[in-house]
């Protein structure tokens, strides 16, 4: 359909969606503090580059939302929303009156992550294939892992969807090995351009491993490579393989 979306630009929107949701729902607590100098500005997203629309003055209160770098999401006493550099918040005060202090993202935060989500694109088999995924640690060397993934290839694409369960033995090394297993489903739909093909949805299993690295900050990289089996019927399965490159973000 003209000006329509494509499955591909769907599943990014949905990328995105769930990215942001995440980010705000893990966010810590606001945190109140006290502006002390004659105003601070509020910018309309995380960056120089985006245009003052807000002033809050000395002796007002706003609220700490959400941290991207060193840009601060805030709130203020009458409900507008912006960005604020770290520079500017260093000389606010806590509501115990103590200088509000922002610590610095360390390897040690790395190590001890519980969620985690990101993207990443490689290949299916030879088609291309993206990605996205959401992983919760509940302890040191296990986690729980959501993906959703889609295929386009030539004559078909394909959309997964799956539940890893993750073993990272070394988990305190900046690069750490990592392996799991998981089952989800598969659902290959041919282009609208064959005729008389026929959707198909089978059950998948699948053996994952990869690496994880810790860049810097919040971020980090992965790669993996994993092995699915996908059973068609009941006396037929397909085994295909991906290998994916991603950058995540964590908490």
């Amino acid at each position: 359909m003209a000006g329509g979306l494509t499955a591909r630009d769907r599943f990014f929107k949905w990328v995105a969606a769930v990215s942001l949701g995440l980010a705000a729902a893990v966010a810590s607590a606001a945190e109140k503090v006290q502006v002390t100098d004659p105003y601070i500005e509020l910018r309309t997203g995380p960056g120089r580059g985006y245009p003052v629309f807000f002033v809050a003055e000395r002796d007002e209160w706003i609220e700490i939302e959400l941290r991207h770098t060193d840009w601060f999401k805030v709130r203020t006493e009458s409900g507008k929303e912006g960005w604020v550099n770290r520079e500017q918040l260093a000389t606010t005060l806590t509501q115990i009156g103590t200088r509000t202090a922002f610590r610095d993202v360390t390897l040690a935060d790395y190590l001890r992550r519980r969620l985690e989500f990101g993207a990443a694109y490689g290949e299916f088999q030879s088609d291309s294939f993206i990605k996205a995924w959401i992983g919760y640690k509940f302890v040191d060397t296990l986690a729980l892992e959501l993906t959703g993934g889609q295929v386009q290839g030539v004559y078909s694409g394909t959309n997964l969807w799956q539940v890893n369960l993750l073993l990272e033995p070394f988990s305190e090394w900046r690069l750490s090995p990592y392996a799991g297993i998981g089952i989800g489903k598969l659902n290959n739909f041919p282009n609208q351009s064959l005729v008389s093909a026929l959707t198909t949805n089978a059950n998948i299993g699948d053996a994952t491993i990869g690496l994880r690295f810790h860049i810097a900050s919040r971020f980090l990289a992965r790669l993996d490579y994993t092995q699915y089996v996908a059973y068609i019927s009941d006396s037929r399965t397909e085994q295909y393989r991906a290998v994916t490159f991603g950058l995540g973000f964590f908490f």
